[in-house]
C-alpha cells in the first residue's frame, strides 16, 4: 500500500500552468497544513510535558533525522541558543551523514540503522535525555534505528511523521502524526510535510524554552545579542519594561549584558 506522503498530487500537468496557477495551487495546498497541526496537538503536548520535566532535571533534547526532516532538526536547536539564551548542548540537532550533509545530500546515509545510536553516544546520551526522531514517510532507517535503541536503553523516546500507522511510530513512546495528504509535487516531502515539521518543531521548542522560563511577558529576555538588530530591540525592552530613558537603558544592558539581567537589576534598586 503506498504511504500517504507518496501518494499522486491532487494536480496534474504541472508544466502546463503558468507561474500564478502554480503560486496559487501550492498556496492552496499549503493552507492545509496548519489543521493538521491542530489535531496532533494532544500528542505534542505530552511530548512537550516529558521535555520540560526531564530537561528541570538536566536532561537535553535530540533531534535525529535525514534529508529535510534531519536539517529542520538542526535549524531548530540552532536557533535556540540565540533566541532563548541557552547552551547549546540544551538542545542538538543530529542528521544522517554528518554535518556535511546539512548542504548536500549524503547518499545511502539514511540507510544505515546503526549510524544514529553511534551519532547519539557520541554525546554521552543518557535516560536524562529525550530523543525525538524526525522523517515524514515514518520509514527512514537511520532514524528508526536511532530511536528503536534509545528507548531499549531507557530513554523517552517521541517522533514527528507524516504518515500514520508507520514503523517509527510505532517505535517511540509518543508518535505525533501530522498526515498533511500528497504533496503538489509527487513525493516532495520538503513542501507540505516539511512546514508540517517546521510547526511542530517551532511548537516544541517554544513551548518548551517557555516552561523553563526563558520568556519573561512575551518577551526574549535571555536571547544572545548578536548584532545591531538584537541590540536595539534589547534597549526597546528595556525601555518599555522600565520606562527609562534610551541611554540609561543602552547604559543597563552594556553593564549586565542581558535583557533580563538589566530589568532585574533596575527593578532591584
Amino acid at each position: 500500500m503506498k504511504s500517504t506522503t507518496e501518494s499522486n498530487s491532487h494536480y496534474d500537468a504541472l508544466e502546463q500552468m503558468s507561474v500564478s496557477e502554480l503560486l496559487q495551487n501550492i498556496n492552496q495546498e499549503d493552507q492545509t497544513v496548519p489543521q493538521a497541526v491542530a489535531k496532533a496537538i494532544p500528542q505534542i503536548t505530552q511530548v512537550v510535558e516529558e521535555i520540560v520535566s526531564r530537561m528541570q532535571q538536566g536532561g537535553r533534547l535530540f533531534y535525529i533525522g535525514a534529508g529535510t526532516s534531519g536539517r529542520l532538526g538542526i535549524v531548530d536547536a540552532s536557533e535556540c541558543p540565540p533566541t532563548f539564551g541557552v547552551p547549546h548542548d540544551w538542545v542538538i540537532g543530529l542528521i544522517a551523514g554528518g554535518d556535511q550533509a546539512i548542504r548536500k545530500a549524503v547518499e545511502f546515509a539514511e540507510d544505515d540503522e546503526k549510524q544514529a545510536w553511534k551519532d547519539l553516544q557520541n554525546h554521552k546520551i543518557s535516560t536524562k535525555d529525550i530523543v525525538i526522531g524526525i522523517a515524514a514517510s515514518g520509514r527512514t532507517p537511520y532514524v528508526i534505528g536511532g530511536v528503536k535503541a534509545a528507548r531499549a536503553q531507557g530513554i523517552y523516546t517521541a517522533c514527528i511523521t507524516c504518515n500514520l500507522g508507520s514503523v517509527l511510530a510505532d517505535s517511540v513512546d509518543q508518535a505525533i502524526e501530522v498526515p498533511v495528504g500528497p504533496e503538489f509535487v509527487t513525493g516532495s516531502t520538503r513542501m507540505k510535510a516539511g512546514t508540517a515539521q517546521k510547526l511542530v518543531l517551532n511548537m516544541i521548542s517554544t513551548a518548551t524554552m517557555i516552561r523553563l522560563g526563558r520568556v519573561r511577558g512575551n518577551k526574549m529576555v535571555d536571547m544572545q545579542l548578536s548584532n545591531e538588530k538584537l541590540v536595539q530591540r534589547a534597549i526597546n525592552m528595556i525601555i518599555e519594561e522600565t520606562g527609562v530613558s534610551i541611554e540609561t537603558a543602552q547604559m543597563l544592558l552594556q553593564e549586565h549584558h542581558t535583557v533580563r539581567a538589566a530589568i532585574d537589576h533596575f527593578k532591584s534598586r
